[in-house]
């Protein structure tokens, strides 16, 4: 009977552990001076992506306007800061060269298909289930090195953020 209970036991524990593992949990609070950050994650990418995107939704509790003026990844070459703008039906990105501002008292998200952090020179994959660090810098808050749950290549945003059901 032990042998059969063990046999059990082993087989749930392997079948399961791909499915935790790809369930990230509750997206991550960090606090940063004033700057509230939340639903940090990024898409995973195909094998061999030159880019990834990440996303992000930062809040500014302060009463001075501050800014995020640059990202670095320890898995890409650069990070860029950039916008999808709409130019008479064509969507264009365009880049942020003096970074990103966070007014006082408002909230800024960065979401696919709007304002995102472009990752060029993918040194790894990302796969669905990994969690990457980034490091954010920001004018008056400072610096802060945040953890990024990696997501299905189409996720809209972090689980743990809103609707959940859209990831």
């Amino acid at each position: 009977m032990e042998p059969l209970l063990f046999a059990m036991f082993f087989g749930a524990t392997v079948f399961a552990a791909p499915v935790l593992a790809q369930t990230p949990e509750p997206a991550a609070e960090v606090q940063l001076g004033e700057i509230t950050i939340t639903g940090a994650f990024i898409r995973a990418t195909m094998p061999r992506a030159p880019v990834g995107a990440a996303y992000v939704t930062m809040t500014n509790t302060g009463a001075q306007d501050d800014r995020l003026l640059s990202v670095t990844a320890p898995f890409g070459e650069t990070v860029m800061l950039h916008d999808m703008v709409n130019h008479d039906g064509i969507i264009a990105m365009h880049p942020l060269p003096r970074g990103l501002p966070i007014p006082a008292g408002e909230s800024v998200s960065l979401t696919p298909g709007g304002k995102h952090m472009m990752i060029t020179g993918l040194t790894e994959r990302l796969e669905k289930g990994q969690a990457v660090d980034l490091t954010l810098m920001f004018e008056l808050a400072g610096e802060v090195t945040l953890r990024f749950d990696v997501l299905a290549l189409n996720a809209r945003r972090h689980p743990g953020v809103g609707n959940a059901g859209e990831n």
